[in-house]
Order: C-alpha cells, then structure tokens, then sequence
C-alpha cells in the first residue's frame, strides 16, 4: 500500500494550486487596495531594521512597518533579525552574546550591496556606518500613528517578552504595535501582558490553511478584529513515503486563495497580511483577493505599484 506524508510545514501544497478558476470576477472599484508594510523597514532599499530605512520607509507612505527584535545581553530590545552578527555587521556571533554598548560599535549596513548597471557591486555603507538601533530609538522616531508589528526573533521567549513590555509601557506604545513570531512560545511569554496585541499564532494560520487547502474544511475561524499573516506564495516540497523510500516535489504553493480568504473571515473581519509580495502582479492578486495589507522589501517600489494600479481593478 502506497501512504502518502506531508510534512507540517508543507501540507499546503498538493491541492493549493489546483481548483483555479478563470471566471471574470466583479470588478473592484473601491478606494481601499491592500495597505504597504515595509519589511524590515524596507530591507531591498537601505540596511534593514535601521532608523535610515525606517525613514526612507516613511518617506515613501508606507502604512505600516515590520520590524524585527532580538535581546542584547544586558535585556536591551534591539532590531537585528539573522542568527548571526556576520550577516549584517562586521562583528560575529549572537545579538545575545553582545551588550548595548558592544552593538551600537556594529556596523548594521556592512554587508549591504548595490549593484551598479554595468554590473559592479559596491558596499555603500563601509564608509559610512548605520547604527543597530534600539527598540526604544525606533519608537522615538516612528510617528504614533504609523502601527508598527514587531517580530520576535530570540529564544527563550519569556526574557524578551518581558523587556519589549518594559520599552512599550515606558512609551505608552502598545496600541501602536502588534506583536508576530513563527514560534508559539511568544504567545504563551506575552499573555501576561493584558494590553499586548498578538498575531494569531503561525501554527493556527498554517493549520487553518491546509485544511481548506486539503480537506475543503474551515477549522474555526480566528476571532474578528486581530491579525493572521502567512506567505502569499513559496516554494514547499511535497514528501510522499512508501515501502522503498520516499519521494519529493517541489511545488511553488500559492497560500492565499478566495476560499481560505472566507475561511478566516467566516467570524467577520478578521485582517490578513500576505507575506512576500514585491511586484505588480501579486499586489494586483492581493488587491483582489481583498487581503487588507502586503508585507514589502521595497517600499519605494511598491509604493510606485500601488500608485499606479489601475481602477477600476480588474479581477480574473
């Protein structure tokens, strides 16, 4: 007998792309289009989680921005996102190992490039540095009406939870952030925390998804009023196992389809980021799937899409 497995993260895949359909659908003649969440601040544009793409991002309007913090040694929340200072600075091992004072002599724009239309690659920000700022230094610089969603990219949770709930409560900020991570224990850590807004948890969104996907099943609906997010498209593999070993297939799974996009809606509005959206047709395929914000790595491009998206939207 032939079994077929999935693994968790990879579920989606066999049937998200199958079941399209190419019917005209209504046009969409509204104002609203999918709000522009700056990744990283904006990390194809200028060194990300820096307070340089943090202005550029709010340069260009974005209406959101994604920003990623890790725990320095001494409990400073700080925006850094790889495991590894070398990914980014001229330093080397963990944001965790490291004190305030040892990261702000980081250069956070070391490692990033440009390249030049003949093809030349140049490293701008070796000459002129960009500090790794706090989260503290970005609340102060941000506009208290520009939301910002803050990833948490450090284990354990429970210490991290507890100093972004020091800085949040000293600015009186928390109703300016919602609070994401890929792993659940930051759902467990910031749930002392009554005024903490949270994603619901990637392992409910991922679940919920492949349910509809596979089993043509809405899992209960999240609640109204919060926030879901997932990638709008990605490369998965499909495992099948059986008696002489096992077999792949790479597939590049679309997430967000018109029936997940009523599943999660099913309780009423419940507002959905699509991950990894970067060019004018997944923008045009956000818009409509009535998704209400795309997270972007160049808000200067995008914000050139958004304005250019003709209207009415013509939807297929």
């Amino acid at each position: 007998m032939i079994e077929a497995r999935y693994t968790p993260a990879l579920l989606l895949a066999s049937l998200l792309l199958g079941g399209c359909s190419t019917a005209q659908a209504p046009d969409i003649a509204g104002p609203q289009l999918p709000l522009i969440v700056a990744h990283r601040g904006g990390t194809a544009d200028f060194p990300e989680n820096t307070l340089l793409a943090i202005q550029n991002a709010l340069h260009h309007n974005v209406d959101m921005l994604w920003l990623t913090v890790q725990l320095s040694r001494d409990d400073v929340p700080v925006l850094y996102r790889p495991a590894d200072l070398s990914a980014n600075t001229q330093g080397s091992g963990a944001v965790a190992e490291k004190t305030w004072v040892q990261l702000q002599q980081l250069n956070a724009g070391w490692q990033f490039k440009q390249a030049a239309a003949d093809g030349r690659v140049t490293f701008p920000y070796r000459t002129q540095a960009v500090a790794l700022p706090s989260l503290q230094q970005a609340l102060a610089a941000i506009p208290a009406n520009t939301p910002i969603i803050l990833d948490m990219k450090a284990l354990p949770a429970a210490p991290q939870a507890a100093a972004v709930a020091r800085v949040l409560e000293q600015h009186h900020a928390w109703d300016r952030v919602w609070i994401y991570s890929t792993d659940v224990s930051y759902q467990q850590a910031f749930a002392q925390y009554p005024k903490a807004r949270l994603f619901e948890s990637r392992d409910q969104t991922r679940e919920r998804l492949a349910n509809v996907a596979l089993a043509n099943s809405c899992k209960p609906p999240p609640q109204p009023g919060g926030w879901v997010a997932f990638e709008y498209q990605r490369t998965v593999d499909v495992v099948e196992t059986f008696t002489l070993g096992e077999a792949r297939s790479a597939v590049n799974a679309k997430l967000w389809t018109p029936q997940a996009v009523d599943c999660f809606r099913a309780n009423g509005e419940s507002n959905i980021l699509a991950i990894g959206v970067n060019n004018d047709d997944d923008y045009r395929a956000a818009a409509c799937l009535k998704l209400d914000a795309v997270l972007v790595d160049s808000p200067r491009k995008m914000a050139a899409v958004k304005q250019r998206l003709e209207r009415p939207l013509r939807c297929r």
